[in-house]
């Protein structure tokens, strides 16, 4: 396992190498490029599972219900829990906490043919296809979260899930772009506004020494 950890970071260092030295990447973006790489580095632990032997479905399917629980319990943190869910969203919940995000769009898209005007419906709806993009905002993903943000403009979730989907996926600046359209349209009280502020001088200083994002 310490033989496998020590190749990952080797790997990383000659990344490094290669972009700063034979690429002739500028100095300005070294703390980016590192900062990326570091980023990657980190992901893959928790993420991965470096210490395991080549099976690659067993790991996988505990990857995906461990990021699949996360992801519903932060989505439901936004919402009253004394509120009772409708069968849809929780069956569909159930699903995405397995990994399942496939079975988990099906049932949520069928529940908001029924309830169209349904804000955490459709948001889980853009949070599911996102995990069964493996991340990345597919189209389908981003017209869900417009919808959640058209039926309740003032709710934070869509802008939050979308800004860290761009991030998690290397879009920095369009992250930037996104939370920056959430920190506008909240209220000087909203109690997550601080924690939007702080991601969103990060990422400015982020594209500041980067030319390359700019």
């Amino acid at each position: 396992m310490i033989g496998q950890w020590l190749a990952i970071l080797a790997l990383t260092l000659v990344s490094f190498a290669i972009a700063a030295f034979y690429l002739r990447m500028p100095k300005q973006g070294f703390a980016v490029f590192g900062a990326a790489l570091l980023l990657g580095l980190v992901g893959y632990t928790w993420a991965g599972s470096p210490g395991q032997r080549g099976s690659p479905k067993q790991p996988e399917t505990q990857v995906e219900a461990q990021s699949g629980e996360e992801m519903v319990e932060a989505r439901r943190a936004l919402f009253d829990p004394s509120q009772a869910k409708p069968d849809y969203l929780t069956l569909s919940d159930g699903f995405a906490r397995r990994g399942k995000f496939d079975q988990a769009a099906a049932l949520l898209r069928k529940g908001l043919r029924e309830n169209p005007n349904h804000l955490e419906g459709w948001l889980a709806l853009g949070m599911a296809l996102t995990g069964h993009a493996e991340g990345f905002v597919t189209p389908a993903a981003n017209y869900a979260y417009g919808k959640a943000r058209e039926i309740d403009p003032s709710n934070p979730g869509p802008d939050f899930f979308l800004g860290t989907s761009l991030l998690q996926t290397g879009q920095i600046v369009a992250a930037r772009d996104i939370w920056g359209r959430l920190l506008e349209n909240s209220p000087d009280d909203a109690p997550w506004k601080e924690e939007i502020e702080n991601r969103v001088a990060r990422l400015d200083q982020m594209i500041a020494n980067a030319p390359m994002l700019q």
